[in-house]
């Protein structure tokens, strides 16, 4: 079967889902879904919410275990499992290993492979969106998962230094110390105390889970920042956080989660697939949730 063959349309049935917590607002079943009809397949996406599961709470190797069995094609991974996940495929692509966090993992030939579309997602939103804006020196919130993947994407697009912040000190330590140590002219440093160094950056990128729904509240005090400022925030719902809200009426060129959210999803629907989206159709369907 050519990729030809798929984009006439074939019929076939692709199963794939999504295992995090407090996923129900996701707008990416629906993006996957609407695409993969637009290209002829039977697509159904699932959610695999842990946070709706009753006891006894199934693990990650669990979910992974039963996806495999019943036949998805594969599973995206979101908060808080993308490091967790990496210990549990058989193979990791060289962008995901370099940051140690999967967000898609695709069942092939009975192996799991683990791959990283965050990385694409964040770096092309931000070309497309940001790409005037000065980017000298950036600071990052948060050092997970997540913000592995930004880290990775902010060096790419040009950032020559790289703050990082996150509650866990460790953590930021650690991916600091991880992202030095690759073949990157880049300075990258691990700091306490973000809003010693808000004067001195040009924007400020929002990788941690606050300002989602159930993770309410801005990742700093807000107060500090200037008009000069332009401040992303990968959270997408809500669409317009606490933190982008208060950036905005600061002054602040501010760009939502809206276009990662889209270019990793178009980035997964291809690993599933093995068919090219279209990003602009998908960008359409995360929008129409707006005018709902």
């Amino acid at each position: 079967m050519t990729r030809g063959d798929l984009r006439r349309g074939t019929g076939r049935t692709v199963l794939v889902g999504l295992i995090g917590r407090g996923i129900g607002p996701s707008r990416t079943p629906r993006m996957h879904e609407v695409e993969g009809a637009r290209l002829g397949l039977r697509y159904v996406y699932r959610r695999l919410d842990l946070d709706l599961i009753s006891d006894p709470v199934p693990s990650l190797a669990d979910l992974l275990r039963a996806a495999e069995l019943c036949g998805f094609a594969g599973v995206n991974v979101t908060h808080p499992f993308k490091r967790d996940a990496v210990a549990l495929v058989d193979e990791v692509s060289a962008p995901a290993r370099a940051i140690g966090a999967i967000n898609t993992v695709v069942f092939q030939a009975g192996r799991r492979i683990g791959h990283n579309t965050d990385v694409l997602g964040f770096a092309e939103s931000f070309r497309r969106e940001m790409a005037e804006m000065p980017r000298d020196t950036v600071l990052l919130l948060g050092a997970g998962g997540a913000g592995a993947a930004v880290a990775s994407a902010l060096l790419e697009i040009g950032v020559t230094r790289l703050l990082i912040a996150d509650a866990q000190p460790a953590r930021a330590r650690d991916l600091s110390a991880q992202l030095s140590a690759g073949a990157r002219a880049a300075e990258v440093e691990a700091i306490a105390d973000p809003l010693m160094v808000l004067g001195a950056v040009d924007g400020v990128v929002n990788a941690t889970p606050i300002g989602m729904a159930d993770h309410p509240g801005t990742p700093i005090p807000t107060g500090a920042l200037a008009v000069r400022h332009w401040v992303v925030d990968i959270v997408y719902f809500p669409l317009e956080t606490a933190f982008l809200a208060a950036a905005r009426a600061a002054g602040c060129r501010v760009l939502s989660g809206a276009g990662m959210a889209v270019h990793q999803a178009a980035g997964a629907f291809e690993l599933f697939t093995g068919v090219a989206a279209d990003a602009e159709r998908m960008r359409a369907t995360f929008d129409g949730f707006d005018a709902e």
